[in-house]
């Protein structure tokens, strides 16, 4: 395969389109419909997707809570420590966190929050700057029912909040309608689901729109940039994913309409399962995910997507452009030709902003 360099994609993107809130209401998020077998595109709002979809057709879904993850502590020395909880280690109170500052807190390492709400202890380091943290709590809760008491919206790096104003909505719209909130323990919210509402997905069902559930478990490196000349050269994160039965099925003949991914964490999720998996098993199918798509990759198990739009130099970048094209490598000229449009048309990027409709 020839090299295929990271500078491909990139792009520049004026800073006033970087989406710091969400739209007024979900559904009114601008959607850019791409029609692949036409090569064209639509302007529309994402409140028209009924108009694209049809009876059949089953919307594949990351139903992956988002926990209040960034939580804020004191050592016994009254320096300040931010501890993000990244995902559990052994039982429910060890975690594998982020600390800040982490290179002032070794093994031993004790801090709490005002309250006395946590106590956490450092009981190992790893080389990759994350750290064993052991949790103690106020009537021994989890530490996630703390979190989501106390807790910070994890938001993305290139969302800015001055104070905590905007926590409570914050709380309500970094979060899928369809979350399952028993297991909230996703860093990064799956964007493209946030464009959905109640009211549009009962639409969609009685048009004979079908739902299937994934759950992915969205991590920090979701949002790491390739840093490699060559996209090849990239080590891609990994992520654990779920797929109950019923949704391992619904992958396999006999189709009644398209597979349509919601976002690029579902497609990660199918593309991994059916890798490996020619039918459909008897019982749910737990794994991680460690595959990296990018041109010019076939997809066995996406017919259509849905998703946001990506940073520059990313691996979700990379995803998108192999499906504009399956199987070749004009996609990543294609989705360059389509974000300079979105950018001139003024589309709002990234978590918070509008969507996309690959068809």
């Amino acid at each position: 395969m020839l090299p295929l360099p990271t500078s491909l994609f990139d792009y520049d993107l004026p800073a006033h389109l970087i989406a710091q809130v969400p739209a007024a209401r979900r559904d009114q998020s601008r959607l850019l419909v791409v029609d692949r077998a036409t090569h064209t595109l639509h302007h529309r709002t994402f409140a028209d997707l009924p108009e694209f979809l049809r009876a059949g057709d089953t919307l594949f879904r990351n139903n992956a809570s988002v926990l209040p993850a960034r939580l804020r502590a004191q050592r016994p020395t009254g320096g300040q420590v931010e501890c993000f909880l990244l995902r559990p280690a052994d039982g429910a109170q060890t975690w594998r966190c982020l600390i800040k500052p982490g290179k002032k807190l070794p093994v031993g390492a004790t801090f709490a929050h005002a309250t006395g709400a946590f106590r956490g202890e450092i009981v190992a380091k790893d080389p990759d700057g994350s750290a064993l943290v052991r949790f103690t709590t106020r009537d021994d809760q989890p530490i996630t029912a703390v979190a989501r008491e106390l807790g910070e919206v994890p938001l993305p790096p290139y969302i800015v909040r001055a104070d905590d104003t905007r926590r409570a909505d914050d709380l309500e719209r970094y979060q899928t309608v369809y979350a399952d909130r028993t297991q909230a323990v996703a860093v990064a919210a799956p964007t493209a689901g946030l464009h959905f509402t109640p009211e549009l997905f009962a639409q969609l069902g009685v048009q004979g729109v079908h739902t299937a559930e994934v759950t992915l478990h969205v991590g920090l490196g979701t949002f790491k940039p390739i840093t490699t000349e060559n996209v090849a050269e990239h080590a891609i994160h990994r992520e654990l994913y779920e797929l109950p039965v019923a949704t391992q099925r619904s992958l396999f003949p006999p189709f009644t309409g398209r597979r349509i991914a919601v976002g690029t964490t579902t497609v990660r999720s199918l593309e991994d399962f059916l890798a490996t998996h020619p039918a459909p098993g008897d019982h749910p199918h737990l794994a991680e995910a460690g595959i990296f798509i990018y041109p010019p990759r076939l997809f066995r198990g996406v017919d259509a997507l849905i998703t946001n739009f990506h940073q520059p130099r990313s691996t979700l970048l990379c995803l998108v452009a192999a499906f504009l094209t399956p199987g070749a490598t004009e996609g990543i000229a294609w989705l360059r030709e389509i974000y300079r449009e979105a950018i001139a048309r003024e589309y709002r990027f990234f978590s918070y902003g509008d969507a996309m409709l690959i068809l």
